[in-house]
């Protein structure tokens, strides 16, 4: 249940305070995660970013399955929530109930559903939660072109008909039966599918052949070079303009960054954080 505008319609009535909710005996009430934090760094569109980019437009125009995979930090999740506009559908999302407005470009021009199994996802919430991700996205494309949403008018967004690639996150997490249950659900739908995971799940996918058939590409996505992560430093960390040493500090802690992470993009992050934090502390910041 999605939270109610107080203004405008409310689940309560007549004198009820809604002090039941302070009971304790609610969960959370959104289905979704919280809104991304407005001040968040712009996205960095890395090499490894548009190779990805390349690997998911390919998987979508053929309507094959795709496999990705890569360590943990890497930056995977990132692009595919970002390829997917994820944020930008969360973000519209959260403002129908008040005033829907147009829907946004690049989620018209991904056709793109995101679904992240839970960890202990059920054959029962994949088979109602794939459906939902995949045909929300039919249904944005039709309401964008037709201003209303109808599907016994418009036919083709009806089982997700207008949806043309769905990106599985985290796929480790699905069991025999969910791979098989995923099999299925692309099998009766005509959309591109990318399963993303951990190094070896290329392998455990073997072990299933007739999903691992209907595999068409496989993308392994690595870690930043060090010129990529020199160049996202260069953003996140500039030079201080009245340092007296030509940048020679400036260029030995970016040397050591880079040492330390591996080109990790979590780890980068994280530490960045860190690194503004002991500024804060110290009164350090840049001037």
């Amino acid at each position: 249940m999605k939270p109610t505008n107080a203004g405008r319609k409310s689940v309560l009535a007549g004198k009820d305070d809604g002090r039941r909710f302070l009971r304790g005996g609610f969960g959370e009430v959104n289905d979704g995660a919280p809104p991304v934090p407005q001040d968040q760094p712009a996205f960095l569109a890395t090499r490894e970013h548009r190779r990805f980019t390349e690997f998911a437009d390919t998987v979508r125009a053929h309507r094959y399955v795709g496999l990705c995979w890569g360590p943990p930090g890497v930056g995977k999740t990132l692009s595919a929530r970002h390829y997917a506009a994820v944020d930008e559908w969360d973000a519209w999302q959260a403002a129908i109930d008040q005033e829907i407005g147009p829907v946004p470009a690049r989620i018209l021009d991904a056709r793109t559903a995101f679904f992240t199994p839970t960890v202990a996802a059920t054959v029962r919430q994949i088979d109602q939660g794939l459906p939902r991700a995949c045909q929300e996205i039919s249904f944005a494309v039709d309401y964008a072109e037709y201003g209303v949403v109808d599907p016994y008018v418009h036919t083709d967004s009806r089982s997700s008909g207008r949806t043309e690639l769905l990106i599985i996150d985290e796929a480790d997490r699905l069991k025999a039966t969910g791979l098989e249950q995923v099999r299925d659900y692309y099998d009766r739908h005509n959309m591109g599918l990318i399963l993303i995971g951990m190094p070896g799940i290329e392998k455990r996918l073997a072990r299933y052949p007739q999903l691992h058939s209907r595999i068409g590409f496989a993308h392994e996505y690595r870690p930043l070079s060090p010129d990529e992560l020199t160049a996202v430093l260069a953003q996140r960390l500039p030079v201080v303009p009245e340092s007296t040493d030509e940048g020679l500090a400036h260029a030995t802690a970016v040397a050591t960054i880079i040492r330390i992470t591996g080109g990790n993009f979590r780890l980068v992050d994280r530490l960045l954080t860190q690194i503004k934090r002991i500024q804060t502390l110290n009164d350090l910041g840049l001037r």
